[in-house]
């Protein structure tokens, strides 16, 4: 008795490539920690490296994350992340440490200098806002981190305007960005 097994494997074909396609969308970071030779800088021998997310971290889409603004002890924790660039929505200069940082791993620096109010109904330069989505939309910066000073209403504010342009409804772009505003949710910044 003659079996075809054609179908069989086509089918076994098309899971392979299935496979392939899924591996290709998802990207899983692997973070080897060793300790480094003594006197070598981070942490001596027998001690853990620690990986510390910013404050309010979070994934917003492929290759695109937010945070409030990054200190030393995040370092580590942003080199897994292997990015291309920044988007610093604060206008205060950047920090000297966080310069040597974003230059010793050839992150490049966007900043776009909205000044951050406690007052309601304050206007945030649409021009301004309009040239941080240029950078944001340019797959050539990915992966990219948008951060502010605490990663809620300035950074709430550009990943809104990214969600509208996904098209997402304005109830859910509102609910995202609640969740990351907490109680200091501003009327401004969702208009």
């Amino acid at each position: 008795m003659k079996v075809d097994r054609t179908a069989e494997r086509r089918g076994a074909a098309a899971a392979d490539a299935d496979a392939d396609a899924d591996a290709a969308m998802c990207k899983t970071i692997e973070v080897a920690v060793s300790s480094p030779a003594a006197g070598a800088g981070a942490a001596g021998a027998g001690e853990e490296l620690h990986f510390t997310p910013p404050l309010n971290f979070a994934m917003v889409d492929n290759g695109i994350f937010r945070s409030g603004f990054p200190d030393s002890a995040n370092f580590s924790f942003l080199q897994t992340l292997g990015l291309r660039s920044i988007i610093c929505l604060c206008p205060e200069p950047y920090p000297e440490a966080n310069m040597e940082f974003l230059k010793s791993n050839g992150i490049r620096l966007f900043q776009f200098g909205i000044e951050g109010y406690k007052e309601p109904f304050v206007y945030i330069p649409e021009e301004t806002v309009r040239e941080a989505l240029k950078v944001l939309l340019d797959v050539r910066n990915h992966p990219v981190l948008i951060h502010c000073k605490r990663g809620k209403h300035r950074t709430g504010c550009l990943v809104g305007c990214l969600r509208k342009l996904q098209r997402w409804c304005l109830s859910s772009i509102f609910d995202e960005y609640q969740r990351f505003a907490a109680a200091k949710a501003r009327v401004s910044d969702q208009s």
